[in-house]
């Protein structure tokens, strides 16, 4: 079996130094569609150095640490990329994330879970510099025809929405070429730019990243909910339920109240086909 949890679970934590600058942040936030208009101060807080301000998701990136092709080749672990798609992911912030510097990153397989025909690896990640803990997540690797060896299934958590309507539902377009873009901020999984690959995965042309989805429903909840305040928000997790082609237009609604919002996502030109589920955003 490729997967060797035994191994995987057992190997010692990588650490390596990751640094970024305002450029770093600044790319992030173009591939996660900000900027339009380029003139708004709502937008330029996202694109523009004197008044930058990050939002908690860029953790997904900074300094391209391990991340999650980089988790793939740890000990343990020999799979084929066109197996593999994004399950979920979770953030937990420790602080507001400066617009520069350095910090070391810790990572590690935290968890291999069987779910019969796939297997799904848990990469956990945390980042701290010199004054203390940054961020830590969570991403939640699912690798298709790797399961069936009677491991644990692991947990099945989901999400209760309220009932009742959304207290706010936003649009946002994905443009053509964002893939293209997002990817510049370290994810080169060809899954997103090479149509063949594409295709060998299973797609009929490349698909968006799952955390450029996930990027773009945060910014649209600090937009929305939270008065812009980046640093309102203390942890946010999602599962991803389904994939996003660029040119098609999310559909983002939010149930807010006590501390939290609720969230969801789905592809407007495909009948709301579900994209982000189980999404919750919990701030100050």
């Amino acid at each position: 079996m490729p997967i060797d949890a035994a191994k995987a679970l057992a190997a010692e934590p990588r650490s390596a130094e990751i640094a970024w600058d305002h450029k770093d942040v600044q790319l992030y936030h173009l591939g996660l569609g900000a900027g339009s208009p380029a003139t708004d101060p709502a937008e330029l807080r996202y694109t523009l150095e004197s008044r930058l301000h990050v939002l908690p998701s860029f953790a997904t990136v900074a300094g391209a640490g391990m991340g999650v092709v980089g988790g793939l080749s740890a000990p343990g672990i020999d799979i084929d990329l066109a197996a593999v798609l994004h399950g979920g992911q979770s953030i937990t912030l420790h602080r507001p994330l400066p617009t520069g510097g350095r910090a070391v990153s810790t990572s590690r397989v935290a968890a291999v879970y069987d779910k019969g025909k796939a297997a799904v690896l848990v990469l956990r990640s945390e980042a701290a510099d010199d004054e203390g803990p940054l961020w830590s997540s969570d991403a939640q690797i699912f690798v298709r025809g790797e399961g069936g060896w009677g491991g644990d299934r692991g947990p099945s958590e989901r999400l209760e929405l309220p009932e009742r309507a959304p207290d706010r539902t936003v649009e946002r377009a994905v443009r053509e070429d964002q893939a293209l873009l997002y990817r510049l901020s370290g994810d080169w999984n060809p899954l997103h730019a090479d149509p063949d690959f594409a295709k060998l995965a299973g797609f009929d042309r490349p698909i968006l990243h799952g955390l450029c989805t996930y990027g773009m429903t945060l910014k649209a909840v600090v937009d929305t909910v939270l008065d812009g305040d980046v640093a309102r928000v203390r942890s946010y997790r999602t599962r991803f339920a389904g994939v996003v082609f660029p040119g098609e237009t999310l559909r983002i609604r939010m149930w807010a109240g006590g501390g939290r919002v609720q969230v969801t996502v789905t592809a407007v030109e495909r009948d709301d086909a579900p994209v982000l589920a189980d999404t919750l955003v919990e701030h100050a």
